[in-house]
Protein backbone atom coordinates (compact mmCIF):
# COMPACT_ATOMS: atom_id res chain seq x y z
CA UNK A 1 0.00 0.00 0.00
CA UNK A 2 1.30 3.25 -0.77
CA UNK A 3 0.26 4.88 2.41
CA UNK A 4 2.98 3.18 4.20
CA UNK A 5 5.92 4.40 2.78
CA UNK A 6 6.27 7.18 4.84
CA UNK A 7 5.07 5.23 7.72
CA UNK A 8 8.13 2.46 6.83
CA UNK A 9 10.81 5.42 6.71
CA UNK A 10 10.16 7.15 9.72
CA UNK A 11 10.47 3.71 11.41
CA UNK A 12 12.84 2.43 10.22
CA UNK A 13 15.04 5.38 11.33
CA UNK A 14 14.12 5.63 14.22
CA UNK A 15 14.61 2.54 15.60
CA UNK A 16 17.97 2.28 13.65
CA UNK A 17 18.63 5.29 16.15
CA UNK A 18 17.77 3.95 19.04
CA UNK A 19 19.31 0.75 18.76
CA UNK A 20 21.89 0.89 15.95
CA UNK A 21 24.34 -1.50 16.99
CA UNK A 22 21.56 -4.36 17.07
CA UNK A 23 19.58 -3.48 14.26
CA UNK A 24 23.13 -3.44 11.73
CA UNK A 25 24.15 -6.84 13.60
CA UNK A 26 20.88 -8.95 12.77
CA UNK A 27 20.69 -7.42 9.48
CA UNK A 28 17.86 -5.28 10.16
CA UNK A 29 15.09 -4.70 7.42
CA UNK A 30 11.59 -4.02 7.15
CA UNK A 31 10.02 -6.66 4.52
CA UNK A 32 6.46 -6.33 3.79
CA UNK A 33 3.71 -7.54 1.40
CA UNK A 34 5.38 -10.93 -0.01
CA UNK A 35 4.14 -12.63 -3.74
CA UNK A 36 5.11 -15.94 -4.42
CA UNK A 37 5.21 -17.14 -8.07
CA UNK A 38 6.26 -20.88 -9.53
CA UNK A 39 6.64 -21.66 -13.19
CA UNK A 40 3.68 -23.52 -14.49
CA UNK A 41 6.54 -25.19 -16.85
CA UNK A 42 8.86 -25.78 -13.84
CA UNK A 43 7.42 -26.71 -10.24
CA UNK A 44 10.74 -26.56 -9.08
CA UNK A 45 11.11 -23.03 -9.81
CA UNK A 46 10.01 -20.49 -7.09
CA UNK A 47 10.56 -16.52 -7.11
CA UNK A 48 9.22 -14.39 -4.10
CA UNK A 49 9.31 -10.69 -4.08
CA UNK A 50 8.32 -8.56 -1.19
CA UNK A 51 8.75 -4.48 -0.49
CA UNK A 52 12.28 -4.76 1.88
CA UNK A 53 14.31 -1.90 3.10
CA UNK A 54 17.86 -1.09 1.74
CA UNK A 55 19.89 1.43 2.99
CA UNK A 56 19.51 4.81 0.97
CA UNK A 57 17.14 3.13 -1.31
CA UNK A 58 14.64 2.94 1.71
CA UNK A 59 11.93 0.86 0.26
CA UNK A 60 12.70 -1.17 -2.89
CA UNK A 61 10.86 -4.74 -4.80
CA UNK A 62 13.07 -7.04 -3.87
CA UNK A 63 12.94 -11.06 -4.89
CA UNK A 64 15.05 -14.01 -4.26
CA UNK A 65 15.06 -17.40 -6.65
CA UNK A 66 15.09 -20.88 -6.00
CA UNK A 67 15.85 -23.69 -8.79
CA UNK A 68 15.39 -26.77 -6.73
CA UNK A 69 12.19 -26.28 -4.78
CA UNK A 70 13.60 -24.06 -2.06
CA UNK A 71 16.54 -26.58 -1.19
CA UNK A 72 18.53 -23.06 -2.20
CA UNK A 73 18.14 -19.70 -2.90
CA UNK A 74 19.87 -17.00 -5.01
CA UNK A 75 21.13 -13.63 -3.75
CA UNK A 76 18.48 -10.83 -2.54
CA UNK A 77 18.30 -8.44 -5.78
CA UNK A 78 16.43 -5.29 -6.04
CA UNK A 79 14.45 -3.53 -8.05
CA UNK A 80 15.91 -0.18 -9.29
CA UNK A 81 13.69 2.65 -8.58
CA UNK A 82 12.55 4.95 -12.05
CA UNK A 83 13.49 7.89 -9.92
CA UNK A 84 16.02 7.66 -7.13
CA UNK A 85 13.54 9.88 -4.75
CA UNK A 86 10.70 7.18 -5.02
CA UNK A 87 10.30 4.27 -3.17
CA UNK A 88 8.19 0.69 -4.27
CA UNK A 89 5.34 -1.49 -2.82
CA UNK A 90 3.01 -3.67 -3.50
CA UNK A 91 4.22 -6.48 -5.59
CA UNK A 92 2.68 -8.69 -7.79
CA UNK A 93 4.22 -11.58 -10.15
CA UNK A 94 2.69 -13.92 -12.76
CA UNK A 95 4.71 -16.12 -15.55
CA UNK A 96 3.54 -16.32 -19.06
CA UNK A 97 4.06 -19.61 -20.88
CA UNK A 98 7.14 -18.55 -22.93
CA UNK A 99 8.82 -18.74 -19.27
CA UNK A 100 9.30 -15.26 -18.86
CA UNK A 101 8.43 -14.02 -15.69
CA UNK A 102 6.50 -10.09 -15.03
CA UNK A 103 6.90 -8.45 -11.53
CA UNK A 104 4.07 -5.59 -11.26
CA UNK A 105 4.69 -2.90 -8.37
CA UNK A 106 4.22 0.86 -7.75
CA UNK A 107 7.30 3.22 -7.76
CA UNK A 108 6.00 6.47 -6.59
CA UNK A 109 6.56 9.51 -4.02
CA UNK A 110 3.90 11.19 -2.13
CA UNK A 111 4.19 15.04 -2.39
CA UNK A 112 4.02 15.93 -5.26
CA UNK A 113 2.47 12.45 -6.19
CA UNK A 114 4.13 11.37 -8.90
CA UNK A 115 4.80 7.89 -10.15
CA UNK A 116 3.11 5.06 -11.92
CA UNK A 117 2.34 1.54 -11.76
CA UNK A 118 5.36 -0.44 -13.74
CA UNK A 119 6.23 -4.08 -15.13
CA UNK A 120 9.69 -5.40 -15.53
CA UNK A 121 10.48 -8.61 -17.06
CA UNK A 122 12.66 -11.11 -16.84
CA UNK A 123 14.06 -13.92 -19.26
CA UNK A 124 16.56 -15.53 -17.02
CA UNK A 125 14.31 -16.88 -14.36
CA UNK A 126 13.94 -13.23 -11.97
CA UNK A 127 17.31 -13.58 -11.55
CA UNK A 128 18.02 -10.47 -13.20
CA UNK A 129 15.24 -7.52 -14.51
CA UNK A 130 14.99 -5.53 -17.89
CA UNK A 131 13.48 -1.97 -17.79
CA UNK A 132 10.29 -0.79 -16.23
CA UNK A 133 7.45 -0.01 -18.43
CA UNK A 134 4.63 1.90 -16.98
CA UNK A 135 1.16 0.69 -16.54
CA UNK A 136 -0.81 3.49 -15.79
CA UNK A 137 0.23 6.71 -13.92
CA UNK A 138 0.11 8.56 -10.45
CA UNK A 139 -1.64 11.69 -12.30
CA UNK A 140 -3.77 9.59 -14.98
CA UNK A 141 -7.04 10.35 -13.97
CA UNK A 142 -6.87 13.66 -12.38
CA UNK A 143 -6.60 13.92 -8.13
CA UNK A 144 -7.09 10.24 -7.84
CA UNK A 145 -3.73 8.79 -7.81
CA UNK A 146 -5.02 5.84 -9.21
CA UNK A 147 -2.03 3.45 -8.43
CA UNK A 148 -2.83 1.49 -5.11
CA UNK A 149 -2.42 -2.43 -4.88
CA UNK A 150 -2.01 -3.29 -8.72
CA UNK A 151 -2.52 -6.90 -9.18
CA UNK A 152 -1.41 -8.61 -12.60
CA UNK A 153 -2.99 -11.76 -14.05
CA UNK A 154 -1.42 -13.38 -17.47
CA UNK A 155 -3.98 -15.55 -19.83
CA UNK A 156 -2.28 -18.95 -20.53
CA UNK A 157 -4.67 -20.74 -21.91
CA UNK A 158 -2.84 -21.49 -25.00
CA UNK A 159 -6.13 -19.60 -26.90
CA UNK A 160 -6.27 -16.53 -28.89
CA UNK A 161 -5.34 -13.83 -26.21
CA UNK A 162 -2.86 -15.88 -24.69
CA UNK A 163 0.04 -13.96 -23.55
CA UNK A 164 -2.21 -11.01 -22.44
CA UNK A 165 -0.95 -9.20 -19.13
CA UNK A 166 -4.25 -7.76 -17.16
CA UNK A 167 -3.90 -5.44 -13.76
CA UNK A 168 -5.86 -3.63 -11.86
CA UNK A 169 -6.01 -1.01 -9.54
CA UNK A 170 -7.34 1.86 -7.56
CA UNK A 171 -7.01 5.15 -6.08
CA UNK A 172 -4.52 5.69 -3.25
CA UNK A 173 -6.36 4.81 -0.21
CA UNK A 174 -6.12 8.29 1.46
CA UNK A 175 -8.63 9.65 -1.47
CA UNK A 176 -11.87 10.39 -0.24
CA UNK A 177 -14.98 8.38 -2.14
CA UNK A 178 -16.59 8.32 -4.73
CA UNK A 179 -14.03 6.22 -6.48
CA UNK A 180 -13.60 3.72 -8.85
CA UNK A 181 -11.32 0.39 -9.90
CA UNK A 182 -9.34 0.71 -13.30
CA UNK A 183 -7.98 -1.73 -15.82
CA UNK A 184 -5.25 -2.23 -17.87
CA UNK A 185 -4.32 -4.28 -20.26
CA UNK A 186 -1.05 -5.20 -22.78
CA UNK A 187 -1.59 -7.38 -25.78
CA UNK A 188 2.56 -7.45 -26.89
CA UNK A 189 3.66 -9.12 -23.96
CA UNK A 190 4.11 -6.15 -21.71
CA UNK A 191 6.27 -3.88 -24.25
CA UNK A 192 3.17 -1.27 -23.94
CA UNK A 193 -0.05 -0.91 -21.84
CA UNK A 194 -3.13 0.63 -23.87
CA UNK A 195 -4.87 2.96 -22.16
CA UNK A 196 -6.45 2.69 -18.69
CA UNK A 197 -10.39 2.29 -17.86
CA UNK A 198 -12.41 2.30 -15.30
CA UNK A 199 -13.80 -1.96 -14.66
CA UNK A 200 -17.38 -0.57 -13.41
CA UNK A 201 -19.96 0.95 -15.67
CA UNK A 202 -23.37 2.13 -15.70
CA UNK A 203 -26.09 0.12 -13.32
CA UNK A 204 -22.62 -2.08 -12.04
CA UNK A 205 -21.18 1.04 -10.96
CA UNK A 206 -18.89 0.58 -7.43
CA UNK A 207 -21.14 3.80 -5.98
CA UNK A 208 -20.08 6.82 -3.84
CA UNK A 209 -19.54 4.99 -0.80
CA UNK A 210 -16.78 2.74 -0.76
CA UNK A 211 -13.37 4.71 -0.42
CA UNK A 212 -11.13 1.80 -1.69
CA UNK A 213 -12.56 -0.64 -3.94
CA UNK A 214 -10.00 -3.26 -4.68
CA UNK A 215 -11.05 -5.50 -8.04
CA UNK A 216 -9.17 -8.78 -7.53
CA UNK A 217 -9.31 -10.51 -11.08
CA UNK A 218 -7.87 -13.84 -12.61
CA UNK A 219 -8.09 -15.69 -16.12
CA UNK A 220 -9.54 -19.07 -16.80
CA UNK A 221 -8.28 -22.47 -18.21
CA UNK A 222 -10.18 -21.07 -21.54
CA UNK A 223 -8.77 -17.79 -21.33
CA UNK A 224 -11.68 -15.54 -19.94
CA UNK A 225 -10.93 -13.10 -17.70
CA UNK A 226 -12.61 -12.06 -14.16
CA UNK A 227 -12.70 -9.56 -11.70
CA UNK A 228 -14.74 -8.92 -8.47
CA UNK A 229 -15.22 -5.36 -7.11
CA UNK A 230 -16.60 -4.37 -4.12
CA UNK A 231 -20.21 -2.30 -4.88
CA UNK A 232 -22.53 0.00 -2.62
CA UNK A 233 -25.31 2.21 -4.62
CA UNK A 234 -28.82 2.11 -3.74
CA UNK A 235 -30.12 2.53 -6.99
CA UNK A 236 -28.73 -0.49 -8.04
CA UNK A 237 -29.29 -3.02 -5.27
CA UNK A 238 -30.38 -1.83 -1.29
CA UNK A 239 -27.79 -4.18 -0.46
CA UNK A 240 -23.89 -3.83 -0.22
CA UNK A 241 -23.02 -6.15 -2.87
CA UNK A 242 -19.89 -7.92 -5.29
CA UNK A 243 -19.75 -7.37 -8.90
CA UNK A 244 -18.42 -9.80 -11.69
CA UNK A 245 -17.11 -8.55 -14.66
CA UNK A 246 -16.14 -11.11 -17.09
CA UNK A 247 -14.14 -10.77 -20.60
CA UNK A 248 -13.73 -13.41 -23.24
CA UNK A 249 -12.29 -11.44 -25.51
CA UNK A 250 -9.06 -10.22 -24.34
CA UNK A 251 -10.35 -7.41 -22.73
CA UNK A 252 -11.87 -5.23 -25.45
CA UNK A 253 -15.37 -6.17 -24.22
CA UNK A 254 -16.45 -6.10 -20.59
CA UNK A 255 -19.62 -7.63 -19.60
CA UNK A 256 -20.72 -7.03 -15.89
CA UNK A 257 -23.40 -8.82 -13.27
CA UNK A 258 -24.24 -8.89 -9.75
CA UNK A 259 -22.50 -11.77 -8.06
CA UNK A 260 -23.55 -11.89 -4.21
CA UNK A 261 -23.95 -9.77 -1.48
CA UNK A 262 -22.11 -8.43 1.16
CA UNK A 263 -23.72 -9.68 4.26
CA UNK A 264 -21.10 -9.24 6.91
CA UNK A 265 -19.10 -6.29 7.99
CA UNK A 266 -16.78 -4.73 10.55
CA UNK A 267 -15.55 -1.74 11.46
CA UNK A 268 -12.20 -2.59 12.99
CA UNK A 269 -9.61 -0.95 11.00
CA UNK A 270 -7.19 -3.37 11.72
CA UNK A 271 -7.46 -6.55 10.91
CA UNK A 272 -5.95 -6.87 6.95
CA UNK A 273 -9.24 -7.90 5.01
CA UNK A 274 -8.08 -8.37 1.37
CA UNK A 275 -10.04 -11.19 -0.16
CA UNK A 276 -9.12 -12.95 -3.42
CA UNK A 277 -11.38 -14.31 -6.75
CA UNK A 278 -9.35 -17.38 -8.12
CA UNK A 279 -10.16 -19.66 -11.07
CA UNK A 280 -9.49 -23.45 -11.36
CA UNK A 281 -7.53 -24.74 -13.51
CA UNK A 282 -9.44 -27.97 -13.91
CA UNK A 283 -12.85 -26.69 -14.61
CA UNK A 284 -13.00 -23.22 -16.79
CA UNK A 285 -16.51 -22.85 -15.25
CA UNK A 286 -15.51 -22.70 -11.82
CA UNK A 287 -14.21 -19.33 -9.71
CA UNK A 288 -14.17 -19.55 -5.76
CA UNK A 289 -13.83 -15.90 -3.53
CA UNK A 290 -12.29 -16.27 -0.51
CA UNK A 291 -12.38 -13.40 1.76
CA UNK A 292 -12.95 -12.52 5.73
CA UNK A 293 -16.79 -12.08 6.93
CA UNK A 294 -18.17 -11.50 10.69
CA UNK A 295 -21.35 -13.23 9.89
CA UNK A 296 -20.56 -15.90 13.60
CA UNK A 297 -19.61 -11.85 15.62
CA UNK A 298 -15.51 -12.43 14.95
CA UNK A 299 -13.95 -12.46 11.21
CA UNK A 300 -13.30 -15.75 9.80
CA UNK A 301 -12.30 -17.22 6.65
CA UNK A 302 -14.93 -17.90 3.90
CA UNK A 303 -15.27 -19.41 0.42
CA UNK A 304 -17.83 -19.26 -1.90
CA UNK A 305 -18.03 -20.54 -5.26
CA UNK A 306 -19.79 -20.67 -8.64
CA UNK A 307 -19.55 -23.29 -10.97
CA UNK A 308 -21.31 -22.04 -14.11
CA UNK A 309 -18.57 -19.28 -14.95
CA UNK A 310 -19.95 -16.72 -11.82
CA UNK A 311 -23.47 -17.24 -13.27
CA UNK A 312 -24.40 -18.33 -9.55
CA UNK A 313 -22.96 -18.58 -6.61
CA UNK A 314 -22.75 -21.06 -3.38
CA UNK A 315 -23.46 -20.53 0.16
CA UNK A 316 -20.38 -19.29 2.28
CA UNK A 317 -18.15 -21.96 3.69
CA UNK A 318 -16.59 -21.00 6.88
CA UNK A 319 -12.85 -22.48 6.36
CA UNK A 320 -11.79 -22.20 9.59
CA UNK A 321 -12.41 -24.60 12.33
CA UNK A 322 -11.73 -23.07 15.70
CA UNK A 323 -14.95 -23.07 17.80
CA UNK A 324 -17.76 -21.17 16.19
CA UNK A 325 -18.45 -17.43 17.93
CA UNK A 326 -15.20 -17.97 19.91
CA UNK A 327 -14.24 -14.21 20.11
CA UNK A 328 -11.12 -15.16 17.82
CA UNK A 329 -10.22 -13.01 14.81
CA UNK A 330 -8.77 -14.22 11.37
CA UNK A 331 -7.12 -12.23 8.68
CA UNK A 332 -4.69 -12.59 6.35
CA UNK A 333 -6.22 -14.84 3.55
CA UNK A 334 -4.76 -16.04 0.43
CA UNK A 335 -5.38 -19.33 -1.67
CA UNK A 336 -4.38 -20.94 -4.51
CA UNK A 337 -5.68 -24.38 -7.19
CA UNK A 338 -3.16 -26.84 -8.35
CA UNK A 339 -3.42 -27.97 -11.97
CA UNK A 340 -5.88 -30.96 -10.99
CA UNK A 341 -8.19 -28.77 -8.88
CA UNK A 342 -7.23 -29.15 -5.41
CA UNK A 343 -7.21 -26.16 -3.01
CA UNK A 344 -5.29 -24.51 -0.21
CA UNK A 345 -6.46 -21.91 1.71
CA UNK A 346 -4.26 -20.24 4.47
CA UNK A 347 -4.71 -17.41 6.53
CA UNK A 348 -3.35 -15.74 9.93
CA UNK A 349 -5.03 -17.11 13.01
CA UNK A 350 -5.40 -16.29 16.57
CA UNK A 351 -7.54 -19.40 18.11
CA UNK A 352 -4.52 -19.84 20.50
CA UNK A 353 -4.05 -16.20 21.04
CA UNK A 354 -4.59 -15.03 24.99
CA UNK A 355 -7.11 -12.41 23.86
CA UNK A 356 -9.71 -11.56 21.28
CA UNK A 357 -8.43 -8.31 19.51
CA UNK A 358 -5.73 -8.33 16.40
CA UNK A 359 -3.03 -6.49 18.40
CA UNK A 360 -2.89 -10.29 20.05
CA UNK A 361 -0.10 -13.25 19.53
CA UNK A 362 -0.80 -15.39 16.18
CA UNK A 363 0.33 -17.98 13.35
CA UNK A 364 -0.01 -19.04 10.39
CA UNK A 365 -2.95 -22.16 9.27
CA UNK A 366 -3.88 -23.37 6.41
CA UNK A 367 -6.75 -26.07 5.06
CA UNK A 368 -6.98 -28.17 1.67
CA UNK A 369 -9.66 -29.08 -0.09
CA UNK A 370 -9.05 -32.10 -2.21
CA UNK A 371 -10.83 -31.69 -6.26
CA UNK A 372 -12.97 -35.14 -5.42
CA UNK A 373 -14.07 -33.74 -2.05
CA UNK A 374 -16.78 -31.54 -1.01
CA UNK A 375 -15.20 -30.38 2.47
CA UNK A 376 -11.73 -28.88 4.29
CA UNK A 377 -9.46 -30.97 5.69
CA UNK A 378 -8.65 -30.34 9.42
CA UNK A 379 -6.87 -27.21 9.96
CA UNK A 380 -2.92 -26.90 10.21
CA UNK A 381 -0.40 -24.74 11.19
CA UNK A 382 2.10 -23.54 8.70
CA UNK A 383 4.36 -21.67 11.28
CA UNK A 384 6.55 -23.46 13.68
CA UNK A 385 5.82 -20.78 16.63
CA UNK A 386 3.41 -18.75 17.74
CA UNK A 387 3.98 -14.98 17.15
CA UNK A 388 4.05 -12.35 19.30
CA UNK A 389 2.43 -9.24 18.32
CA UNK A 390 4.15 -6.14 17.23
CA UNK A 391 2.84 -2.59 16.76
CA UNK A 392 3.95 -2.48 13.16
CA UNK A 393 1.56 -5.03 12.14
CA UNK A 394 -1.13 -2.13 12.79
CA UNK A 395 0.57 -0.38 9.68
CA UNK A 396 -0.20 -0.69 6.43
CA UNK A 397 3.07 -2.54 4.32
CA UNK A 398 1.85 -5.48 5.28
CA UNK A 399 -1.49 -6.41 4.41
CA UNK A 400 -0.91 -9.27 2.62
CA UNK A 401 0.70 -13.15 2.48
CA UNK A 402 0.85 -15.66 -0.34
CA UNK A 403 0.42 -19.34 -0.92
CA UNK A 404 0.58 -21.82 -3.64
CA UNK A 405 0.06 -26.12 -3.96
CA UNK A 406 2.11 -27.53 -6.71
CA UNK A 407 1.09 -31.18 -6.28
CA UNK A 408 1.05 -32.35 -2.94
CA UNK A 409 3.36 -29.27 -1.57
CA UNK A 410 2.36 -26.00 -0.25
CA UNK A 411 4.58 -22.92 -0.59
CA UNK A 412 3.47 -20.05 1.82
CA UNK A 413 5.30 -16.65 2.45
CA UNK A 414 4.16 -13.97 4.80
CA UNK A 415 5.72 -11.35 6.89
CA UNK A 416 5.66 -12.07 10.96
CA UNK A 417 7.73 -10.58 13.70
CA UNK A 418 9.41 -13.26 15.17
CA UNK A 419 12.72 -11.36 15.25
CA UNK A 420 11.65 -7.99 16.74
CA UNK A 421 10.95 -6.48 13.56
CA UNK A 422 8.94 -7.59 9.97
CA UNK A 423 10.83 -10.32 7.87
CA UNK A 424 9.63 -12.68 5.20
CA UNK A 425 9.52 -16.60 6.11
CA UNK A 426 8.69 -19.24 3.58
CA UNK A 427 6.89 -22.43 5.00
CA UNK A 428 7.79 -25.55 2.63
CA UNK A 429 4.55 -28.70 3.59
CA UNK A 430 4.16 -31.45 1.84
CA UNK A 431 1.15 -32.30 2.54
CA UNK A 432 1.30 -35.95 1.76
CA UNK A 433 4.23 -36.57 4.21
CA UNK A 434 3.67 -33.97 6.41
CA UNK A 435 7.71 -32.99 5.98
CA UNK A 436 8.04 -29.64 6.19
CA UNK A 437 10.91 -26.67 6.05
CA UNK A 438 11.02 -23.15 6.73
CA UNK A 439 13.50 -20.51 6.00
CA UNK A 440 13.79 -16.55 6.19
CA UNK A 441 13.64 -15.18 3.10
CA UNK A 442 14.81 -11.57 3.96
CA UNK A 443 18.13 -13.17 5.48
CA UNK A 444 20.73 -14.06 3.26
CA UNK A 445 21.95 -17.06 4.71
CA UNK A 446 20.67 -19.95 2.63
CA UNK A 447 18.93 -23.43 3.42
CA UNK A 448 20.62 -25.28 5.98
CA UNK A 449 19.75 -29.29 6.11
CA UNK A 450 19.50 -30.96 9.35
CA UNK A 451 19.03 -34.63 9.01
CA UNK A 452 17.98 -37.24 10.03
CA UNK A 453 15.69 -35.31 12.51
CA UNK A 454 13.92 -36.53 14.51
CA UNK A 455 17.26 -38.25 15.60
CA UNK A 456 17.88 -40.88 18.62
CA UNK A 457 21.46 -39.95 18.59
CA UNK A 458 23.45 -37.90 15.78
CA UNK A 459 22.40 -35.16 13.61
CA UNK A 460 24.40 -33.95 10.30
CA UNK A 461 23.56 -30.09 10.25
CA UNK A 462 24.69 -29.66 6.24
CA UNK A 463 25.03 -25.90 5.64
CA UNK A 464 24.92 -25.75 1.70
CA UNK A 465 26.73 -22.71 0.11
CA UNK A 466 26.86 -20.33 3.38
CA UNK A 467 29.51 -18.61 4.37
CA UNK A 468 31.60 -20.17 6.78
CA UNK A 469 33.83 -17.14 8.05
CA UNK A 470 33.12 -16.28 12.03
CA UNK A 471 30.64 -18.71 11.94
CA UNK A 472 29.39 -21.11 14.56
CA UNK A 473 26.82 -23.37 15.37
CA UNK A 474 24.68 -23.06 18.65
CA UNK A 475 22.12 -25.93 20.44
CA UNK A 476 19.59 -24.15 22.64
CA UNK A 477 17.56 -26.10 24.60
CA UNK A 478 13.44 -25.61 26.01
CA UNK A 479 14.57 -22.74 28.00
CA UNK A 480 16.58 -20.54 25.38
CA UNK A 481 20.21 -21.82 27.32
CA UNK A 482 22.82 -22.33 25.25
CA UNK A 483 24.39 -25.78 25.76
CA UNK A 484 26.95 -26.36 23.10
CA UNK A 485 28.62 -23.24 20.99
CA UNK A 486 31.25 -24.22 18.30
CA UNK A 487 33.10 -23.28 15.60
CA UNK A 488 32.47 -24.29 11.96
CA UNK A 489 35.13 -25.33 9.73
CA UNK A 490 33.55 -27.60 6.97
CA UNK A 491 29.96 -28.06 5.35
CA UNK A 492 28.74 -30.63 7.07
CA UNK A 493 28.85 -31.08 10.64
CA UNK A 494 27.67 -33.85 13.14
CA UNK A 495 26.77 -32.97 16.44
CA UNK A 496 25.91 -35.85 19.36
CA UNK A 497 22.84 -36.12 20.65
CA UNK A 498 22.90 -39.09 22.74
CA UNK A 499 23.65 -37.56 26.06
CA UNK A 500 21.10 -34.96 25.85
CA UNK A 501 17.31 -35.77 27.61
CA UNK A 502 14.36 -36.23 24.84
CA UNK A 503 12.65 -33.21 23.52
CA UNK A 504 13.29 -30.46 20.91
CA UNK A 505 16.12 -28.20 20.72
CA UNK A 506 17.08 -25.31 18.17
CA UNK A 507 20.06 -25.24 16.24
CA UNK A 508 21.67 -21.94 15.46
CA UNK A 509 23.82 -21.27 12.61
CA UNK A 510 25.76 -18.12 12.90
CA UNK A 511 28.09 -16.43 10.34
CA UNK A 512 28.64 -12.36 9.08
CA UNK A 513 25.31 -12.30 7.19
CA UNK A 514 22.98 -12.84 10.29
CA UNK A 515 21.30 -16.61 11.66
CA UNK A 516 19.21 -18.84 10.99
CA UNK A 517 17.57 -21.32 13.54
CA UNK A 518 16.02 -24.67 12.98
CA UNK A 519 13.39 -26.99 15.14
CA UNK A 520 15.34 -30.63 15.59
CA UNK A 521 14.16 -33.51 17.90
CA UNK A 522 15.67 -35.72 19.97
CA UNK A 523 13.71 -39.07 20.06
CA UNK A 524 14.29 -41.92 22.38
Amino acid sequence: MIRCLFFITCFVFSLWSNAQNKNLSNSFVFDGEPFLAINPSNSQHLVVAWMGWKLNNIIVIKTRVSFDAGQTWSTINSIPHTISTYQSADPSMAFDNNGNLFLCFIDYTPSPAAGAVYVVKSINGGLNWGTAVEVINANADGSKIPIDRPWMVIDRSGGTNDGNIYITSKPAPWIPAPNRSYFIRSIDGGNTFEPWKYIDTTNFLIGNSIAAPMATPTVSAYGTFHALYPSYDTTQSIFPQYILASSTDGGSTITHQSAFIITSTTTDTLPKKGYLLLSNPADVNHLLFTYLGSDNGDLDIFSTESLNAGASWTTPIRVNDDPIANNKMQDLVWADFDNDGDLIVAWRDRRNATDSTYETNSEIWGAVRWKDSANFSPNFVITDSSITYNNILAENGNDFMCVQLINDTVYAVWGDTRNGFLNIWLQQIDIATGGSSIIDLANDISLINIYPNPSKNTITIDLGSNDLQNSSIQLINVLGEVIMNQPVIQQKNTIDLSNYPIGNYLIQFNNNKGSKTLKVIKEE
